[in-house]
């Protein structure tokens, strides 16, 4: 069983990757495998809603210049994804929304491959916009017909520009334990 958390923050150790830093200590210790995969600080671009990937129904998308399709195919592997972004004027990255936009096209086109993975957000914040962010990732989710696992509050956790503020913040660390239990949990129910 593996779970991918992509981190959406161009800053490669910052206050997301140390969020999913402490969900994954959590799978870990359940047994769950994880990659991390960055996504944020990228050349990645948006759909150009070209439909080449409902004619061809190859699992790819026709543009090849940048990084999504070495991104969609371990997504398409992956037992559970988890998408993770720091708050851009209340939203998420430029980055990571063009990876939902290709990835949602390209899984159903090709037959809703997301279908019955498991899904979880996770956001980082300064101050506001957090909750907008967090459902710009779970609307992905839903409409793909993926199972979003929630914690014991929001997935979200504060932090302004140093790497290294969110861990200070003891209730979004408890969240994210606590999220990697509940993942790891639905991981092994569905594989019995």
């Amino acid at each position: 069983m593996k779970i991918i958390g992509i981190n959406g923050s161009p800053r490669r150790e910052g206050n997301t990757s140390r969020m999913l830093a402490t969900l994954f200590e959590t799978l870990h210790e359940e047994g769950i495998e994880t990659e991390l995969i960055q996504v944020g600080g990228t050349d990645i671009r948006g759909c150009r809603s070209c439909y080449a990937c409902i004619r061809d129904k190859n699992l790819q998308c026709s543009s090849k210049q940048d990084c999504f399709n070495g991104i969609f195919e371990k997504m398409v592997s992956a037992d559970g994804i988890v998408l993770a972004s720091p708050t851009y004027f209340a939203d998420i990255t430029p980055e990571l929304k063009a990876l939902i936009d290709r990835s949602g096209f390209v899984s159903r086109a090709n037959g809703g491959v997301f279908r019955h993975k498991i899904g979880a957000g996770v956001i980082s914040l300064r101050r506001g916009g957090g909750i907008h962010a967090y459902d710009s990732i779970n609307h992905l989710f839903q409409i793909c017909q993926m199972f979003i696992v929630g914690s014991t509050y929001w997935n979200l956790g504060f932090g302004g520009s140093e790497g290294d503020e969110v861990l200070k913040d003891t209730e979004a660390l408890e969240n994210m334990r606590d999220l990697g239990r509940s993942m790891a949990f639905l991981l092994k129910k569905l594989n019995n």
